[in-house]
């Protein structure tokens, strides 16, 4: 396992991949299923995101295994802060507490015309927060989310921890 751990490209390229795997299977949901992302998605997939940018990275700089177990550690903290996006998304859709201004439908001018009223609301592409648009065993995308991120975000610091100070090989 450790000479695993030690190859200078293994972690990062499967952190890279994971990472592109989420986020194609995000967009595909989006544009194949139909399930329109809230901002607080967004915020998970850029969190998912910065833990690919840091596999790359780490694809590219593997050699040196500080700047390997450095990168490796910050897609873990980036996947952990996903995990943390997730957790509030997931109280947001529990009415556990109210998400952020972004989450809230768009306050209209009560004062135009009902024409232009329509035209306002039919120009607005606002998804709630606090809507579960799809659920698998009474879980949420969002609690997928957190549960995987939640481990992804272990395992990467763990791996990080694991990286031998001296190999470069």
């Amino acid at each position: 396992m450790q000479k695993a751990i030690d190859h200078p490209r293994l972690v990062p390229l499967l952190i890279l991949l994971v990472s592109l795997s989420i986020l194609g299977s995000a967009y595909s949901s989006e544009v194949w299923g139909g399930i329109k992302p809230c901002i607080l998605c967004y915020y998970q997939r850029y969190a998912c995101g910065a833990a690919g940018a840091f596999g790359l990275a780490g694809v590219l700089f593997g050699g040196n295994p500080g700047a390997r177990r450095l990168l490796v550690a910050l897609a873990g903290l980036a996947f952990l802060s996903g995990a943390a996006i997730a957790a509030f998304h997931v109280g947001v859709e529990q009415h556990w507490w109210r998400g952020t201004a972004e989450c809230h439908a768009p306050e209209l001018d009560m004062s135009l015309p009902i024409e232009q009223l329509r035209e306002q609301l039919l120009a607005t592409d606002f998804v709630p927060c606090d809507q579960v648009s799809w659920s698998l065993f009474g879980v949420s995308l969002a609690g997928y989310n957190l549960l995987v991120s939640l481990a992804l975000g272990s395992a990467s610091l763990w791996a990080a921890s694991r990286i031998s100070r001296g190999s470069a090989a």
